[in-house]
C-alpha cells in the first residue's frame, strides 16, 4: 500500500525534474550549415545555460520531418535560409505565432511575416541582396541599373540564371510582381527567357564563373556567394572577379531585393520560452556580427553595421533596400510559379 501512496509523489517529483531539464535545452532544426554558427550557438549556452540541440539537414528536408513527427516533434526553432522557403513552411501551418517586444524593436518590419493578432510566426535575422552581376567588355553598366532592364532586347542572348523555380529566384520574382502588377511581371519574366544565352542551370556561383568566361554577358546573384569568391585564395577564383563588376539594382527607384535567412518557433515546441530567448539572442549585436563576419551576410537589425571587407568590396551595406514586406511571397510564391511554367522559365 505505501508504495501505491508514493507513486504520486514520485511521478510528481520525475514531472517537475523533467520540467527543470526541458527549462535548459533547446532543440534545433536548422538549413544553416556554416562553421562559424557555432561560435554563435556555444555563446548563447554559455550565457544562459541552456543547451543546445540541433539536426542539420537541408530546407526541405527540415518541413518534410516536421510534417512526418507533427505534434511529436522535438523541434523548438527553425532555421530557414529563404524568405520564399519560411513562407511556404508557414503556409503548410508549422510555425508558432510568438510576440517579443524585443524582436518587434530590433528588426524591420518588412523582413518579418505579417504581424497577427496572435503574433509573429517568422523573423528574418539576417539579409543578402539580390545584385547583378556583368561583363564590362560587353555590357554597359546603364544597362543593366535596374531589374527590369534584365528584359531588355539589347540583353537578348546574354543572361545567365539558376532555375527560375529556385527559391532565390521565386522571392524576388514574387517582388518585381507585386511591384509592376501581374500582366507586367508576366511579361518581364518572358523577356528574361527571351534574353537567356543558355537554359537555367546551376548555382549563384556558376553563373558569375559563367559571366566571367564569356558564356554569359549578365548574371543574378546574391551577394555572399560574390563575397566568397573575393575572399577566396584560390588564382582562378580571383581571376573571375577580376573580369566581373556588380551592381545593386534599383538604387534610383525602390530599391535592391533582399532576401533572408529566418527563424520560427515550431509549432509544437515544447521549449517555447527557450525558443524566443533564442530567437531574441539572434537579434543582438553579437550574433548579428557573427552573420555578417561568418558567413558574408548583412545584419537584419536596425543600426547594426558590419566590418565584412569583402561585402565593403562590392558596395558595403549603405545600399538602398527594397522596403516591399517579404511576407508579400506567401502571396505570391503559387501564382509566380504558374507564370513561369507559362514563360517557359524552368
Amino acid at each position: 500500500m505505501r508504495s501505491f501512496a508514493l507513486l504520486p509523489i514520485v511521478l510528481a517529483a520525475a514531472t517537475s525534474l523533467n520540467a527543470l531539464a526541458q527549462d535548459k535545452v533547446l532543440n534545433i532544426y536548422s538549413a544553416r550549415h556554416y562553421q562559424t554558427d557555432e561560435a554563435m550557438y556555444e555563446n548563447f549556452t554559455k550565457t544562459t545555460g541552456i543547451k543546445i540541440n540541433r539536426v542539420d539537414a537541408d530546407d526541405a528536408g527540415i518541413v518534410a520531418r516536421l510534417k512526418a513527427e507533427g505534434s511529436a516533434s522535438p523541434a523548438d526553432v527553425i532555421l530557414l535560409v529563404d524568405a520564399a522557403r519560411m513562407a511556404s513552411a508557414d503556409k503548410d501551418g508549422l510555425f508558432l505565432p510568438i510576440k517579443s517586444a524585443k524582436l518587434d524593436a530590433a528588426i524591420p518590419a518588412n523582413l518579418r511575416a505579417d504581424a497577427t493578432k496572435d503574433g509573429v510566426t517568422w523573423t528574418g535575422f539576417s539579409t543578402r541582396a539580390r545584385v547583378i552581376v556583368y561583363d564590362p567588355l560587353r555590357v554597359k553598366a546603364a544597362d543593366v541599373a535596374t531589374y527590369e532592364q534584365l528584359a531588355d532586347p539589347k540583353l537578348k542572348g546574354l543572361l545567365c540564371t539558376r532555375s527560375g523555380s529556385h527559391p532565390y529566384n521565386l522571392s524576388l520574382f514574387a517582388t518585381v510582381v507585386e511591384r509592376l502588377g501581374d500582366a507586367k511581371g508576366e511579361a518581364w519574366l518572358k523577356g528574361l527567357v527571351d534574353n537567356m544565352a543558355r537554359a537555367p542551370k546551376g548555382g549563384d556561383t556558376d553563373q558569375i564563373k559563367a559571366v566571367a568566361s564569356g558564356e554569359c554577358g549578365v548574371a543574378i546573384s546574391n551577394t555572399y556567394y560574390i563575397a566568397r569568391l573575393v575572399k577566396s585564395s584560390k588564382a582562378d577564383e580571383k581571376e573571375v572577379m577580376e573580369k566581373v563588376k556588380v551592381v545593386f539594382p534599383n538604387q534610383g527607384t525602390t530599391g535592391t531585393h533582399v532576401n533572408i535567412a529566418g527563424a520560427a518557433v515550431a509549432k509544437h515546441a515544447k521549449n517555447k520560452d527557450n525558443a524566443i530567448a533564442f530567437m531574441e539572442y539572434l537579434a543582438s549585436p553579437y550574433a548579428q556580427d557573427y552573420f555578417a563576419n561568418g558567413n558574408n551576410e548583412f545584419a537584419a537589425a536596425k543600426g547594426v553595421k558590419i566590418e565584412n571587407a569583402a561585402l565593403k568590396a562590392i558596395g558595403g551595406d549603405n545600399f538602398k533596400a527594397e522596403q516591399i514586406p517579404l511576407g508579400v511571397v506567401a502571396k505570391n510564391m503559387v501564382k509566380v510559379q504558374q507564370m513561369l511554367d507559362r514563360v517557359g522559365f524552368k
